[in-house]
C-alpha cells in the first residue's frame, strides 16, 4: 500500500521534480558564480561598497520592473518565457567569461552584467511561479513547497562553499563553467521533458492594464495584500538583521570571520530542518496562524539570544530557533497564495507580490548598517561605563550591534503581533 502511494506521489509530481531539480542545479550555479565574482571584484578594489553595489544592481530591475515583468509572463507562453530568459542569462555570464579570459573585465562590466540578469531574473521568476502552480496537482502543493525551501536552503549552504573552493582552485573561470554547464542541463531539461499546460490569456490587453489588473486584484483581496504587507515587514526586519549581524560577532573576543562563516551556515542548515519538517507535517487547521505564529517565534527569539548572548554555540541555537520555522511559514503562505489567486492572473499578482514584498530589503540591509554605525556603536561608547547597559550587553566594539539586535526584537514581535491580530480576522480553508 505504502508503495502505491509512493509511486502515485511521483507520478503525480514526475515533471514538477525534474523542474524543480534541474533549476535548482542551475540556481546553485548562477549562485556560485555571484559569489566568486564578489570574491574577484573584493581583490580587485578592496572596497565593500563597489562589491555591494553588485547586489544592488541585481536588486534594482527586480523592485522596480516586477509589475511589469508578470504581465509580459500573464501575456506570453510561460515555457518560453522562461527559456527565453534563462538563454539571454547564460549569454550575459558568457561575456563575462570572454572579458575575463581576454584580461578587458572591469567594474562597470559587471554591474551591467547584474542589472541585466537582474532583469531577465525579474522577467523570469513570475512565469516559473505559475509554472510550478501549473505542474503540482493542489493537494501536493505544500510538499512541494518543502522541496523548493529544501533547495534554496542547500544552495545557501554549499554556493559559498563551492564556489571559494572552485575559486581558489582554478580561478573564477571554472567556477562560470560549472555555471554554464548546469545552466545547460537545466535548459535541455525544459525544453524536451517538461510540458507546462496552456492558460488563457487575452492578447489584445496591454502590459499597462496587465500590471493595473495584478495591483486591482490585490486592493479587491484584502487577506493577500495583508499577508504581502506582513512579510514585506518581516523582510526589513530580517534584512537589517543581516546587515547587523557582522558587526555582532566579527569585533567580538570570540568571533571574528571564521564564527561569522559558521553561524552563518547555521541558517542554511535550519531550513534544511524546517523544510523536510514541512514535507511531512500534516496540513494544519490554520494556515494564517501558522504564518504569523512562526514569525513571531522566529524574530523575536532569534533576535533578543543574538543581543543578550556573547557565546557563538548560543548564536548557532539563536538561527537554528530563528531559521528552522521559516521554510514553514513559507509552505503555508504559499498554499495559500497559490490555492486563492487564479492561476490566469498568478503571474502578475506574483509580480506585485515581489516588488512589494522585497523593496523593503536594500532598505532594511542600509538601516542596519546605519544603526549600528551612526546610532547605537556611538551611544555605546558614550556610555561604556553604565553597569546596566553592560550588564546586557556587554563591552567593547559590537556591543552596539547587540543593541540593535535588540532594538529589531522589539520591532519583530510588535510587527508580528499587530497583523496577528489583522490576519485574524480573515478566514481561509485549503479548497
Amino acid at each position: 500500500m505504502k508503495k502505491k502511494i509512493k509511486n502515485t506521489y511521483i507520478k503525480d509530481l514526475r515533471e514538477f521534480l525534474v523542474l524543480w531539480s534541474t533549476q535548482s542545479l542551475s540556481q546553485l550555479g548562477s549562485s556560485m558564480t555571484a559569489f566568486a565574482l564578489t570574491l574577484w571584484l573584493y581583490e580587485e578594489t578592496g572596497s565593500a561598497l563597489k562589491t555591494a553595489t553588485l547586489t544592488i544592481c541585481s536588486y534594482a530591475p527586480y523592485v522596480i520592473m516586477s509589475i511589469f515583468a508578470g504581465a509580459l509572463s500573464d501575456r506570453f507562453d510561460k515555457k518560453k518565457t522562461m527559456l527565453v530568459c534563462d538563454l539571454l542569462a547564460a549569454l550575459s555570464t558568457m561575456t563575462v567569461l570572454a572579458l575575463y579570459l581576454t584580461n578587458n573585465l572591469v567594474v562597470w562590466h559587471l554591474y551591467a552584467v547584474n542589472a541585466f540578469s537582474g532583469l531577465m531574473n525579474t522577467v523570469q521568476q513570475p512565469a516559473s511561479e505559475v509554472a510550478t502552480t501549473l505542474l503540482i496537482p493542489k493537494g501536493q502543493y505544500q510538499r512541494a513547497s518543502g522541496l523548493q525551501s529544501l533547495s534554496r536552503s542547500l544552495i545557501s549552504i554549499l554556493n559559498p562553499l563551492f564556489a571559494t573552493a572552485l575559486y581558489g582552485l582554478a580561478g573564477l573561470e571554472i567556477v562560470i563553467f560549472f555555471d554554464l554547464g548546469s545552466f545547460v542541463m537545466a535548459f535541455l531539461a525544459l525544453l524536451f521533458l517538461i510540458k507546462i499546460p496552456k492558460v488563457s490569456k487575452d492578447k489584445k490587453e496591454s502590459v499597462l492594464m496587465l500590471a493595473k489588473e495584478g495591483i486591482a486584484y490585490l486592493k479587491n483581496t484584502p487577506m493577500i495584500l495583508t499577508m504581502i504587507l506582513f512579510l514585506s515587514g518581516i523582510n526589513l526586519v530580517a534584512s537589517a538583521f543581516d546587515a547587523v549581524l557582522p558587526g555582532l560577532i566579527i569585533p567580538n573576543p570570540k568571533g571574528g570571520t571564521v564564527i561569522l562563516g559558521v553561524v552563518t551556515s547555521f541558517s542554511g542548515i535550519a531550513m534544511i530542518f524546517g523544510s523536510i519538517l514541512v514535507s511531512v507535517l500534516p496540513k494544519p487547521k490554520n494556515r494564517m496562524k501558522v504564518v504569523y505564529i512562526t514569525m513571531l517565534i522566529s524574530m523575536g527569539i532569534e533576535n533578543y539570544m543574538m543581543a543578550f548572548c556573547r557565546e557563538p554555540w548560543l548564536w548557532c541555537i539563536g538561527q537554528i530557533i530563528g531559521w528552522t520555522l521559516v521554510p514553514v511559514m513559507s509552505a503555508n503562505y504559499d498554499v495559500i497564495f497559490r490555492s486563492t489567486v487564479p492561476v490566469e492572473l498568478q503571474g502578475r499578482v506574483y509580480a506585485c507580490r515581489n516588488t512589494l514584498q522585497f523593496f523593503t530589503i536594500p532598505i532594511g540591509l542600509f538601516l542596519g548598517g546605519f544603526m549600528v554605525d551612526n546610532i547605537f556603536e556611538p551611544f555605546m561608547e558614550m556610555y561604556q561605563n553604565h553597569a546596566g547597559l553592560t550588564f546586557l550587553f556587554g563591552c567593547g566594539k559590537g556591543r552596539g550591534a547587540a543593541v540593535a539586535m535588540f532594538v529589531l526584537g522589539i520591532a519583530g514581535t510588535l510587527h508580528c503581533l499587530v497583523f496577528g491580530k489583522i490576519l485574524k480576522r480573515f478566514k481561509y480553508q485549503d479548497n
